[in-house]
């Protein structure tokens, strides 16, 4: 397979070597969090003289015999070398019965500048303080971007390549596949992995059917408002036994696994945050195609999905805006910045500018807003809101 430097998550890495902090990589499921610690390993080793690098992949047999915590606490005391930079990187780290304890007894050292890379299920964000006593940085690695894809397949023009991205998607494992239907299968298969690997067996789920059910659901409504209430109500028409507990707890599941991103909804009037109906976007768009096949394809969603996962992956917290009654795709917002945008496949049609932009100019602060949309030309303004091929900014 062929490898690109991801230079957006290198910088990050590299803006934190030699902190004290236990460096943590998560990322749904083959997004590339492996290539990226060993990326990273050949950088220290060049940039670094006096290094001493400890690496442990616990995907490779060799180290079978390190996966418990007194064993792999002293194969990397025995790898330490005195006088030197020690480096330990540690692939697939929850392979380990417990991780947790080495880590924070080799942290706890002060000896060691610590990476480690793990199942999402078992790594989860909202688990690292509890985890690890020390403090955590956690770099949170993306599905390829669409720069990323341009930069692989060595294309030049964007919005070509776009039309291509919209169908091939991030999941760079796929790209290996000649046809379009090896590649779904592959894409399917990491998706069904994620589901029955990860968040069955952390979370010891008896109703995977109901699971798969709502996956289903949930792909097929990306970018829509969703409640779990009206999720559970239609179910229970259908003759599905659940309850809004159980659809709130298994939704919260995928997205604890990197399978889906929440985006809440946001008040612009009233600046305060709306507790019901919330919108639900995948890692990657291309799981959509890869469940449930591309006819039907709603590009103007499947863009949406996009940009929100590439918001995202610039910093950004995301919601979705509602202004008297009128829905904006985003409100993005990263420290004293702010910015509005809708999203649409095309605003040829005079009729869909018009939709598109009119809640755009009923927002009265002073704030950027924008629409992206395929355009296909320069960027350009109207009554000061900015219009923006998806690929152009996608590119910036």
């Amino acid at each position: 397979m062929r490898l690109i430097q991801r230079d957006f998550y290198l910088d990050k890495l590299k803006e934190v070597m030699g902190t004290p902090d236990i460096k943590v990589i998560t990322g749904v499921r083959r997004s590339g969090k492996s290539k990226l610690l060993e990326s990273f390993m050949a950088y220290v080793m060049s940039a670094d003289e006096n290094a001493n690098v400890i690496h442990v992949n616990f995907n490779l047999e060799i180290y079978e015999n390190l996966m418990e915590h007194h064993a792999l606490n002293q194969y990397i005391e025995n790898a330490y070398v005195d006088g030197k930079n020690n480096y330990v990187f540690i692939d697939e780290v929850q392979m380990c019965d417990g991780f947790e304890k080495a880590i924070n007894s080799l942290h706890a050292s002060e000896k060691y500048d610590i990476y480690i890379t793990g199942s999402n299920a078992f790594l989860l964000s909202s688990d690292l303080a509890t985890l690890f006593t020390g403090r955590t940085f956690e770099i949170e690695v993306y599905p390829f971007s669409f720069a990323e894809f341009m930069q692989y397949f060595e294309l030049n023009d964007p919005y070509a390549a776009f039309t291509r991205y919209i169908q091939e998607g991030g999941m760079s494992g796929s790209y290996l596949y000649k046809t379009p239907e090896t590649k779904y299968s592959y894409i399917s298969d990491v998706f069904n992995t994620l589901i029955v690997r990860d968040i069955q067996r952390k979370y010891k789920i008896r109703n995977m059917p109901l699971m798969e059910r709502l996956c289903d659901f949930l792909i097929d409504n990306i970018s829509n408002l969703t409640s779990t209430r009206s999720v559970a109500a239609n179910f229970i028409k259908e003759q599905v036994v659940t309850n809004d507990r159980t659809i709130s707890a298994y939704i919260k599941y995928l997205c604890n696994a990197f399978a889906f991103y929440k985006v809440r909804r946001y008040d612009i009037q009233g600046k305060r945050y709306l507790a019901s109906n919330d919108k639900y976007y995948l890692s990657d768009h291309s799981f959509k195609y890869a469940k449930l096949g591309t006819k039907n394809a709603d590009y103007g969603r499947m863009i949406e999905n996009i940009v929100a996962i590439e918001l995202l992956r610039r910093g950004y917290e995301l919601y979705a805006g509602v202004l008297y009654k009128k829905e904006i795709d985003f409100v993005a917002i990263k420290r004293n910045e702010k910015m509005y945008i809708q999203v649409a496949n095309s605003v040829d049609d005079p009729d869909t500018f018009q939709r598109e932009i009119d809640p755009l100019m009923k927002i009265k602060d002073n704030y950027p807003k924008m629409i992206l949309a395929r355009t296909h030309q320069e960027a350009y303004q109207h009554e000061g809101i900015q219009i923006v091929d998806v690929a152009d900014w996608l590119l910036q």
